[in-house]
């Protein structure tokens, strides 16, 4: 297969062990009930295997619906999805899940999202602080609050549990970008960045004039905690979703998907670069 015979949306690639390990939200039932999420193998970036099932809704689980924005993180010698979900009984959440391989099965290992059960939230990524403490980034959804936050939590080292309270990172109203005429203001998809300098950096999504479009910001003080500020449109036109890893030739990419549109999503996969201590997509 090749990445336009691939409908998901949310794409996450992990390079692990010479092959590439593409995730990402099942396109056809993105907003239906769902049974799984799937992995694409490849070993060039070009060429991906059909789809592996990597897991599968257990029976009796709290969620059945939008299963969405699974990716996958290397970490202390195991593999731990962040996924989002919901239920008709339940806020959406991100829920976190193991295995021993990138192709799964991925398990629950906690009996509930780890983020606020009160709150509606998606799109949770790992972040690792200098010291090495685990922290969660995820979107309090504008489906709740209108003007999605960004917001950050910190967790357990075995990322089971929180140890502390999310607290706010920023408003998806406040980049000079925004399209202040709406009455709703939307935060998707962070994904952290540190440069080769130490600057930590988010890319993110949101909706302005032009539509979905992937963004950067900046912590001011290289860390979670820092005052951030709204840099650059990466991206914009009609894409977004987008996550930064480095291939095997030292290169790195970006991947995102284009167009927003049912059922046209893609993955859609391009060079990115680091000029001037941001991020810059090649021509």
């Amino acid at each position: 297969m090749k990445l336009k015979d691939i409908h998901i949306r949310d794409p996450f690639i992990l390079p692990f062990d010479g092959k590439y390990y593409l995730y990402g939200t099942r396109g056809e039932t993105a907003w239906q009930t769902a049974e799984g999420l799937d992995v694409y193998v490849s070993a060039d970036l070009e060429n991906w295997s059909e789809a592996l099932e990597c897991f599968s809704v257990p029976e009796g689980f709290w969620a059945d619906r939008e299963i969405w924005a699974p990716e996958v993180h290397y970490y202390n010698g195991e593999f731990y999805m962040f996924v989002s979900l919901r239920s008709d009984k339940r806020l959406r959440g991100t829920q976190i899940l193991k295995s021993s391989s990138p192709t799964g099965p991925f398990l629950p290992f906690t009996d509930d999202a780890v983020t606020p059960r009160e709150w509606q939230c998606l799109d949770g990524t790992l972040y690792i602080d200098k010291s090495g403490a685990p922290y969660i980034v995820f979107c309090h959804e504008w489906v709740q609050v209108r003007d999605g936050e960004m917001c950050a939590m910190k967790l357990t080292p075995d990322l089971s549990a929180p140890a502390g309270e999310p607290f706010v990172l920023f408003k998806a109203s406040e980049p000079f970008w925004a399209d202040k005429k709406r009455n709703d203001f939307i935060t998707d998809g962070p994904f952290m960045f540190r440069t080769r300098s130490g600057r930590l950096l988010m890319i993110w999504s949101s909706v302005n004039e032009s539509g979905y479009v992937q963004a950067v910001s900046a912590s001011d003080n290289g860390e979670i905690d820092g005052n951030w500020r709204h840099e650059k449109l990466l991206f914009d036109k009609d894409g977004g979703h987008g996550m930064i890893f480095e291939d095997f030739s030292g290169k790195k990419r970006l991947i995102l998907h284009s167009p927003n549109k049912h059922p046209l999503e893609r993955p859609v996969l391009s060079f990115i670069s680091e000029e001037s201590d941001t991020l810059v997509l090649s021509k």
